[in-house]
């Protein structure tokens, strides 16, 4: 038997698991570490932690499963996309990550903007500019940090730093590299143009691979530490929803994933690259070789929930621990009750701004349509419903974009939510389904490096072996008819109420 191990490096915490052959967990094991945020919109976090945390929980697993050193074949990393990890020739890190909800750079995207051009960076990098990505922090630096600069000899994204630990290699991989904007992401490799107009050295960057070929193997050191064999190989691996795509299954043309988190996402499998020239939705390389990607991202998905939860249903949260059952289980229960359309009650998610399809950061929450006759089941079915319409609008760009979302898969913390699921399924109106491994990102890196190690002979058959479904959603015609009436309601509220969000903001 062959084991494979997938490395998680995620914002709150690295998880590892080791894999069979077959996808079944051996041995799982989390570390958590901290964000340091020393000022308003700065976020960062120290590599180390990272570093401490991956060789920490590659070795519980290793010892908890008990496989021979040499039967451990495999290793892939998914991370956190956008982080910038700056080393110097000797390979010591120079200064904190800053990651990707670090927020200092609006200067840096308007320099951007203008030694390349708006429509330039998207024809290039598939996207605008944007504050979270790599490009403009690698600016922040140097306009705001000349000495460490100055010292810089290895630009490395968080998940390639920890394959440097692992094996010395300075490398990368598509999926995460788009996430960079120094990506030529049509032709899947660094941008000569937009290297020489940032004045950043292409030997600062790692070689660039695809997410499944084999990067390096470990260190002797580094395996004698670990108790696995020098000959175990680590490939590209890939960023988290990249990651999570190859974990879900979504591999081929027709197949989406929708997540609930903190944040919502849309995410859609193309073998044709396709660009959104506004920028609504971002396209980036997908972790199977000539394929891409594209994303849409609403920013208040699952955080109304959350928002809703702790603002005015504090009794479910004592209910919920004498019932031993969690607290949106029993708000799920309540939303039941309500009606689709929640008796003419419609909710904006947009708490914190939106990316997808509208790009505004002065966008927020709104009840539209609230009466005296509307109760607090009320308004939490109206929020889970707008969020679904907020979904909804990033399926819409990618119909624009001629991208088809006929199979999707439901994700993250929402994905359990039966009523969610039937609200995405009836707006989608297409079967949405979960995955009976509720590893993600673990195991779509692991499942690449089945492939890299020979294993399976591509990701496509690797998902097809190993990638099962759960649960099915079926859509409801009549609620279906429903629905749509009330999101093209929905698409006109923030048209018409734009201008007044901006006014708002400048109070």
């Amino acid at each position: 038997m062959a084991y494979v191990i997938g490395v998680d490096c995620g914002t709150s915490g690295t998880k590892t698991v080791l894999f069979d052959e077959k996808g079944s967990v051996i041995a799982s094991k989390t570390i958590e570490y901290p964000m340091f945020q020393p000022k308003n919109g700065y976020a960062e976090q120290e590599p180390l932690h990272w570093k401490n945390a991956m060789l920490d929980t590659i070795k519980a697993v290793v010892a908890e499963s008990g496989a021979d050193r040499s039967e451990i074949v495999g290793i892939g990393i998914s991370g956190q996309m956008h982080g910038l990890v700056l080393l110097d020739k000797d390979g010591n890190v120079l200064r904190r990550s800053i990651i990707w909800c670090d927020q200092r750079t609006a200067a840096e995207v308007d320099e951007m903007n203008r030694i390349v051009g708006r429509d330039r960076l998207v024809e290039i990098t598939a996207n605008p500019a944007l504050t979270g990505w790599t490009a403009a922090k690698i600016l922040w630096v140097k306009n705001n940090e000349p000495e460490i600069y100055s010292r810089i000899a290895h630009i490395l994204l968080p998940k390639d730093y920890l394959r440097y630990v692992l094996t010395g290699e300075f490398a990368t991989e598509v999926s995460d590299a788009s996430g960079m904007q120094l990506l030529d992401v049509p032709n899947r490799k660094w941008s000569d143009e937009l290297l020489t107009a940032f004045d950043i050295d292409k030997n600062w960057l790692g070689k660039v691979y695809e997410s499944c070929e084999v990067t390096g193997t470990l260190t002797r050191a580094m395996a004698d530490e670990l108790g696995l064999s020098p000959k175990t190989v680590v490939v590209g691996g890939a960023g988290d929803n990249a990651a999570a795509a190859v974990g879900t299954g979504v591999v081929q043309d027709g197949r989406a994933f929708t997540t609930i988190g903190t944040s919502g996402v849309v995410f859609a499998h193309t073998s044709a690259i396709s660009i959104d020239k506004a920028g609504r939705v971002h396209t980036c390389c997908a972790a199977v070789p000539n394929s891409w990607h594209v994303m849409g991202v609403t920013q208040g998905a699952g955080l109304s929930l959350k928002w809703f939860r702790d603002n005015f249903c504090t009794d479910f949260k004592s209910a919920a621990r004498v019932m031993g059952v969690d607290e949106y289980y029993l708000m799920d229960k309540a939303a039941e009750k309500i009606p689709v359309g929640a008796e003419r009650l419609l909710y904006m998610p947009y708490l914190m701004g939106e990316r997808t399809p509208h790009l505004d950061p002065d966008a927020r929450g709104v009840f539209f349509g609230l009466s005296a006759m509307h109760t607090r089941q009320h308004m939490l079915r109206a929020v889970m419903e707008g969020v679904a319409y907020s979904l909804r609008d990033c399926v819409e760009v990618f119909r624009e974009m001629g991208i088809s979302t006929g199979s999707m898969m439901a994700c993250g913390g929402g994905g359990t939510s039966q009523l969610w699921r039937s609200m995405l399924a009836e707006l989608y109106n297409c079967e949405v389904t979960t995955a009976a491994s509720k590893e993600g990102p673990a195991l779509g890196v692991a499942i690449l490096a089945s492939v890299g190690t020979g294993i399976y002979s591509t990701v496509q058959e690797a998902c097809e072996a190993i990638v099962k479904t759960d649960k099915v959603q079926t859509p409801d015609a009549e609620n279906a008819k429903v629905y749509e009436k009330y999101y093209q309601l929905y698409r006109k509220l923030y048209p018409a109420m734009k201008n007044s969000f901006k006014e708002l903001a400048e109070m």
